[in-house]
């Protein structure tokens, strides 16, 4: 008797489309805090990322100098996407994405703009004004915001190609505090959703890669792991596989037991 074994394919998935930019990973990392600029290098190539943010305002912009960031990131390799980490204001935000394309950026800007520092959460007026402005000027603005579902709104009709509240406070390493209200801006916007900061082990980038999102920026989780080369080959996995499980999607929760095995049949 010839058995015959069913295969099945993996659910299907989309690439990542930002603005006019389509990508296949949706893990991006950034490149501050690292011991060293080749362990830097060889967790980047571990993550799988495409998307590798540079913040403008803390790197030396000379991309000949060795001992400079950008010298080990090929462009060809990567897409460089500036970001004004530690900008306060609206008006020094603005400054530093002209500055980057200045320097030879592309047009993609990750817009932070702080209003506070000791939690380093957003300033979400600030922030709406230096997005449009930067739209005005071309820019394809990536916005850094709260979990707060109005001002994401807010940001996309301001033009945003792309809306990244916080999973929590940077550099915490506390995870996804709040799964409702990232799933709820999810589920209103038409751009995509990039959970940022906050997100410290692959658990973390699992569970909210399983809310819906399209994707995850991280760094500190990489850069002050104990091995970052290790801890960016399994952030690689984990936001991969929530993905793959949010597309299968989960069995639905109940509050009683049901058999895992079948009844009908069975003996009384």
């Amino acid at each position: 008797m010839t058995s015959t074994l069913q295969t099945f394919e993996p659910t299907t998935d989309r690439p990542l489309t930002i603005g006019t930019r389509t990508f296949r990973s949706r893990l991006m990392v950034g490149t501050g805090k690292y011991r060293d600029n080749p362990t830097m290098a060889r967790a980047l190539e571990a993550s799988g990322a495409e998307i590798v943010t540079v913040a403008v305002r803390r790197v030396d912009l000379d991309r000949t100098r060795e001992e400079g960031i950008l010298y080990h990131l090929r462009p060809d390799q990567y897409f460089l996407l500036a970001n004004t980490a530690g900008c306060y204001t609206a008006d020094e935000a603005i400054r530093y994405a002209r500055l980057a394309r200045e320097a030879g950026f592309n047009d993609y800007i990750k817009l932070e703009v702080i209003g506070d520092r000791e939690t380093l959460l957003p300033d979400t007026e600030g922030l709406l004004a230096a997005t449009r402005q930067l739209v005005r000027e071309g820019f394809s603005v990536m916005a850094y915001t709260n979990d707060d579902l109005i001002t994401a709104l807010k940001l996309e009709d301001a033009g945003c190609v792309a809306v990244m509240p916080l999973a929590s406070p940077i550099g915490s390493g506390l995870g996804l505090l709040n799964p409702y209200g990232i799933r709820s801006i999810k589920h209103r916007l038409s751009v995509p959703v990039i959970v940022d900061a906050g997100v410290g082990t692959a658990s973390d980038a699992c569970e909210t890669m399983e809310q819906g999102v399209d994707g995850i920026l991280m760094n500190t989780a990489l850069a002050e792991a104990r091995d970052p080369v290790s801890m960016a080959s399994a952030m690689r996995l984990a936001v991969e596989s929530g993905r793959l499980a949010y597309l299968a999607g989960r069995m639905p929760r109940r509050e009683i037991a049901v058999p895992s095995s079948p009844t009908l049949g069975m003996l009384e």
